[in-house]
């Protein structure tokens, strides 16, 4: 895709824009003082920026904009639960092709929401995984399951942690790592163990974010990584149906 690292960036100045005006709107409107962070967080349109990108990728390799589901129509059985309701899903001939899920976390909470995080990204993958070998997706070839998390670069989200071990010792990487360290540890572990096809982090701040301006970790868990195994898969899908 042309203009990616400036379509990123067009995405993070939305996401944080829309936070803006969905927690003006809401305080104004219930004239509770913590409204407006419950509206930023549960509004659900901050990270659209991304969703029009993953669809304009997936267009772009050959695939059909009837194909792609980001609207609607984008539940998926689980094993463990009925069905799940995704960010995008792709079916094409009705095969599952992907599945990407789009999260965010600004603070000033970072602990218990990281946990959560955590614990909902680990279970949606192992649903899925658990659905697909017992054949809820029909004939589908492994479906590319992607994450993209944008988390807010702050001097909480940045700053040492402190763990406790009561009994026995945390792995050393978790030593005095902050939350933004975390995610990255949790993010490459998610694509070591092959629980994700392609996973992006992305960390930006207020400030600098509306202007468009984002970091990522590593080259590992930049978006370009991320768009490049997408692409690939549906070109690769693409090509063997013509």
């Amino acid at each position: 895709m042309d203009r990616l690292e400036e379509r990123v960036g067009e995405a993070i100045k939305l996401f944080w824009t829309t936070r803006d005006r969905q927690s003006r709107n809401q305080g104004i409107k219930s004239g509770q003082k913590d409204a407006g962070l419950r509206a930023a967080v549960t509004g659900g349109k901050h990270l659209d920026g991304f969703v029009q990108i993953s669809r304009d990728l997936l267009i772009d390799a050959g695939l059909l904009e009837a194909q792609i589901f980001w609207q609607n129509q984008k539940e998926l059985p689980g094993f463990y639960r009925a069905e799940k309701n995704w960010d995008l899903v792709v079916v094409a001939d009705s095969t599952l092709l992907a599945v990407i899920e789009f999260k965010a976390q600004v603070g000033p909470s970072f602990g218990n929401n990281f946990n959560n995080r955590t614990e909902e990204a680990l279970g949606n993958a192992t649903d899925l995984w658990a659905a697909y070998r017992e054949g809820a997706f029909r004939q589908s070839a492994r479906p590319w399951l992607g994450y993209v998390f944008i988390l807010e670069d702050s001097e909480r989200s940045q700053s040492s942690v402190s763990v406790k071990e009561p009994h026995f010792p945390v792995f050393p990487e978790f030593q005095n790592a902050s939350y933004a360290k975390r995610y990255e540890i949790l993010l490459t572990k998610l694509l070591r163990e092959r629980l994700y096809d392609g996973a992006s982090l992305l960390l930006t701040s207020h400030k600098t974010g509306i202007e468009g301006h984002f970091t990522s970790p590593s080259k590992e868990l930049s978006f370009a990584t991320f768009a490049a195994g997408l692409s690939a898969r549906a070109m690769s899908f693409a090509k063997m149906e013509k």
